[in-house]
């Protein structure tokens, strides 16, 4: 004879916490759930860096960029003090005993020049460029005036 199946008289609860299948399913739920989390929390973190070097990269672009404008800008007032010096130059191949001072406009920028005299054909030009806040600056030393010029120094210096 076969003995009848007997029912379990323990509660639900109990039953599925000493189910050794059912033990090791708890566990597994448990770590994928508490994974979960870490995941989480490393995507998070990934996230926080990627973003971090985003941004860094953006600001260092934006600060080439603005260095690089003032590199063109500081171009452009050399290029319009050397324009000045050269008129200056004109002034005083024009008339030889030109002494005085002007200033030209241009759509970048402005210049002025200044002619000085040094004694005999020796004339001092300094000539200035400005383009928005950069300023350079050039100082021409000339020893000879006739039968034609000649230009002993022409520096940038730091001011005149």
């Amino acid at each position: 004879m076969s003995t009848p199946l007997k029912r379990h008289t323990r509660p639900a609860q109990l039953f599925v916490s000493r189910n050794p299948h059912m033990q090791h399913f708890r566990i597994i739920r448990q770590w994928y759930t508490e994974d979960g989390y870490a995941a989480l929390l490393g995507v998070l973190v990934i996230g926080a860096v990627t973003a971090l070097a985003t941004v860094s990269i953006l600001l260092s672009g934006m600060q080439s960029s603005r260095t690089s404008f003032a590199f063109q800008q500081s171009a452009q007032a050399q290029s319009l003090a050397d324009a000045c010096a050269e008129e200056a130059l004109q002034q005083v191949r024009d008339e030889s005993s030109y002494i005085g001072s002007d200033s030209l406009s241009f759509e970048a920028g402005s210049c002025s020049y200044s002619v000085g005299f040094g004694g005999g054909q020796n004339r001092t030009i300094t000539a200035e460029g400005i383009v928005d806040s950069i300023i350079r600056k050039i100082e021409i030393s000339v020893s000879q005036i006739n039968p034609e010029i000649t230009v002993d120094s022409w520096q940038e210096v730091a001011d005149f």
